[in-house]
């Protein structure tokens, strides 16, 4: 309907739902009206300007689909490119340049980009660059452009900010309108829509069986924020599905990989935000999920438009949270949908299974049978020359855990004092106990007559203190004559004892036998006997003074004829008395 009129060369605003062929009701209309490529012609005729990198990829690409006869030249400029293909591609000559406003805007300013010969003008999803705020560049692009021009407004809805716009800058627009013969709202018919209230702990749990149901396809999970899209493309990563998250902090070398591995079939699962939302167009996406609950009735509409498109069906399911019930009834009333109030639902709920066709049993995990996806990995990441910071995805997929580095072994270095030793110096001896000669001259094979003398021959305790006990029954042995302590205190006046040498053992230096040394009998057979138990005496019990008595007392100095001082209260009586007596004198006088 709105092709003879654009052909006709009328500015017009075109709304129809999303999947209906849009891009292609304008995007003939201009490339026949700009006609084959000229060599003397080198500024663009043509100019379509989109709100998102991934809708200006993919008008481009039916644009030169479109123009395979013509042989026209389209060129698509957005941000996170290199500037230097695009600014070549200018110089050589173009005749339709598809792009965002900010890219746009930038390589006017550097002087690369003329529009002065512009003669036709489209808007694709108007009302979502006014969302995003491009209102003032759309009005500053709209300058740059001759007033003899044709322009066109294209979009699924269409509030009253574009028809405002429409008055401003279009001549005279015819508005287009297609709506379905059973005159039902903006929502495609195709698509089945499914509406559940959830809770939050509950949802992932539900989306894994939804992933397993019979005949399912592609499928996208729409959230609110790029952080809630991360979270759940990991949950999902980890429950065996291969999946690919796309939002705003992404790369757009890596937005890019996650599109084309999901139109390529190396992932089944694409958790995106409303940035894809928009005019994507790919085949046999059966399901959609609005893991969170839309804004406005607007974005429903546009996400549940991925699938069903081109005469296909779908399925469309929504999870509406206990605290979102108000925001749904109002995108139900503004609708006219049969939801407003969702049934409650839970993973384990019956009609879960039954409505989206799930094999009993299904639990939200894949069978490992089942993982037969590529993964995002297996899609090669272009080098498209980003601009800025490149950005990195949330969490780590299971390809990527599993292809860790090994690591390197660690190198010791040899050291004393703080300085490095060389490899041919003298390594330390390190400090041992004790052992028997007998024990260091055992044969590393035993005979049956070694072996019963070692179990006839007592063990021998092992103290706490075994090398000092060791080395102690040696000296002991060696020097009878020295006494032996059979009390133990901790500390006597009498230590004068003679030193004893001692072998080298734990203790760097030998030091004599005190009486706080543990208590070792002399050892005169091979036999270990238990030494006595020390006897313990009781010291003196001192007992301290009463803190009562009296330490010191001052002399009495006083005497007998000594008066009393008067007190205050006592000398203010005696002024009284002494006043009255005074006056009452004087008066008898007088």
């Amino acid at each position: 309907m709105a092709l003879p009129l654009a052909l006709g060369g009328q500015d017009l605003i075109g709304q129809a739902r999303t999947g209906t062929g849009k891009t292609y009701a304008f995007g003939i209309a201009m490339l026949q009206s700009i006609g084959k490529p000229r060599k003397n012609r080198k500024k663009p005729r043509g100019l379509v300007v989109v709100p998102t990198r991934e809708l200006a990829v993919q008008v481009s690409e039916d644009l030169v689909t479109a123009a395979g006869k013509l042989g026209s030249r389209v060129l698509t400029v957005y941000g996170g490119r290199a500037y230097e293909p695009q600014i070549e591609a200018l110089k050589a000559g173009v005749d339709v340049i598809v792009g965002t406003p900010g890219r746009l805007l930038d390589l006017i300013k550097q002087k690369h980009l003329d529009l002065s010969q512009v003669t036709s003008l489209v808007l694709d999803e108007a009302d979502r660059m006014l969302d995003l705020g491009f209102l003032p560049d759309i009005e500053r692009i709209f300058k740059l452009i001759p007033a003899q021009r044709q322009t066109m407004l294209f979009s699924a809805t269409m509030p009253g900010e574009i028809v405002a716009l429409s008055r401003k800058y279009l001549n005279r627009p015819t508005h287009v309108r297609a709506e379905h013969d059973s005159g039902e709202g903006e929502t495609t018919p195709q698509v089945r829509q499914l509406v559940w209230r959830a809770h939050r702990m509950d949802k992932i749990e539900i989306v894994g069986r939804l992933l397993q149901a019979n005949g399912r396809g592609l499928t996208m999970v729409f959230c609110e924020t790029k952080r809630a899209c991360d979270m759940v493309a990991e949950q999902l990563d980890t429950r065996g599905f291969a999946v690919a998250a796309v939002h705003g902090d992404l790369g757009q070398g890596q937005r890019e990989q996650a599109l084309r591995a999901f139109r390529n079939g190396k992932i089944d699962v694409l958790v995106a935000t409303d940035v894809a939302a928009r005019g994507i167009d790919i085949d046999d996406v059966t399901h959609v999920v609005n893991y969170d609950c839309p804004t406005d009735d607007k974005t429903y509409v546009h996400r549940i438009g991925r699938t069903g498109r081109a005469g296909r069906t779908g399925i469309a399911v929504t999870f509406v949270e206990w605290e979102e019930l108000t925001r749904w009834k109002m995108i139900n009333q503004m609708l006219g949908l049969e939801f407003a109030e969702p049934e409650e639902t839970y993973s384990t709920s019956p009609h879960v299974y039954s409505e989206l066709d799930i094999p009993e049993g299904t639990k939200g995990v894949l069978p490992h049978a089942n993982r037969s996806r590529a993964g995002l990995s297996a899609e090669r990441i272009e080098d498209l020359g980003e601009t800025g910071r490149v950005r990195g995805r949330g969490g780590r997929r299971r390809d990527e855990r599993d292809e860790r580095p090994a690591r390197t072994p660690r190198q010791r270095r040899r050291t004393r004092g703080g300085r490095e030793l060389a490899d041919n110096a003298p390594a330390e001896t390190p400090e041992v106990e004790l052992v028997d000669a007998k024990a260091e001259e055992t044969p590393a094979i035993f005979t049956p007559d070694e072996i019963q003398a070692a179990a006839a021959e007592p063990r021998r305790t092992r103290t706490r203190r075994g090398a000092a006990s060791s080395a102690i029954e040696q000296a002991l042995t060696e020097a009878p004559e020295a006494p032996v302590k059979t009390t133990r205190s901790r500390r006597t006046a009498d230590t004068e004892e003679a030193p004893i040498k001692t072998a080298r053992t734990r203790r760097t230096v030998a030091e004599p036998v005190t009486a706080h040394e543990p208590e070792v009998a002399a050892v005169a057979e091979p036999a270990f006997t238990t030494p006595p138990a020390p006897v313990r005496t009781e010291s003196e019990r001192i007992v301290p003074a009463s803190p009562f008595a009296v330490i010191f007392q001052s002399p009495d100095l006083a005497t007998d004829d000594d008066d009393i001082a008067p007190s205050a209260a006592s000398e203010r009586r005696q002024q009284r008395r002494q006043s009255r007596g005074g006056g009452g004198n004087r008066r008898r006088t007088g």
